[in-house]
């Protein structure tokens, strides 16, 4: 990579409205930067269809920046946390089933997690609690269109797989609120992940501190072989103060 080099995150790579899919971003970063393991800090919202830059550092990271503004930076990791055995096709299946059938409030139209979204136009990362377990899972199929010319899903959305499931994990595990962002996400890729296979997706609780809350992420085949494994900070908005009663 040269010394900097611009990209532009399309409107259809959303997690908020009008914000870059997280788990897509930190991926275009991981991708440059020169480690198997890699952490991604975002401090800033990414915007879509805006162009922003990508630079190198000298620590073999990358940081993302906005005018002089930094919006995420990725650096060299220690490899992610240990990952459970992967839930069954089957209660994964179950548990996304169960999840379409009553989500939680606050659902936007998200890449990742969209209800609306496709196999065609986004990842369908619809984690519900997987009964008689303390995990959340969702079992899907990436369709061709999102796959490259080799059959496989890019390492970006790959990345992307490993976001969604820690917001569900939080929301369904620990009762958080809505609107909860990913602040940093470290992962490893471990192997291909063909496009039109059978999917595993799923994540668990590390832990919790105010606002905060740590998650583990992890992709597998129906298999249960594991594709990729991460660790995530989410951090829930501020509570909004109450109006106060009028005498």
């Amino acid at each position: 990579m040269t010394d900097f080099e611009t990209i532009t995150v399309p409107a259809r790579l959303c997690g908020y409205p009008g914000v870059a899919f997280g788990g897509y971003v930190a991926g275009v970063l991981a991708t440059r930067a020169a480690a198997k393991t890699v952490r991604v800090d975002f401090r800033r919202p990414v915007p879509t269809d805006s162009p922003v830059r990508l630079a190198p550092t000298a620590e073999g990271g990358v940081r993302l920046v906005d005018g002089e503004h930094l919006l995420a930076a990725a650096t060299p990791a220690e490899p992610a946390v240990e990952a459970p055995e992967a839930p069954s096709w089957e209660q994964a299946r179950a548990a996304a089933d169960a999840y379409r059938a009553a989500p939680p409030d606050g659902m936007v139209d998200c890449f990742g997690c969209g209800l609306h979204r496709t196999p065609a136009t986004g990842l369908r990362l619809h984690c519900g609690r997987v009964p008689g377990s303390a995990l959340v899972a969702a079992a899907w199929t990436a369709g061709p269109e999102l796959g490259g010319a080799d059959g496989l899903l890019p390492p970006e959305l790959v990345w992307g797989a490993l976001d969604c499931p820690g917001n569900a994990a939080g929301r369904l595990l620990d009762d958080r609120r809505a609107g909860a962002v990913t602040a940093a996400l470290t992962a490893r890729l471990l192997r291909p992940v063909p496009v039109g296979a059978g999917l595993v997706s799923y994540a668990w609780l590390l832990g919790t501190e105010g606002r905060k809350y740590r998650v583990g992420t992890a992709l597998a085949t129906a298999e249960g072989d594991l594709c990729a494994i991460g660790e995530a900070l989410w951090v829930e908005p501020r509570a909004q103060a109450q109006p106060q009663a009028q005498p």
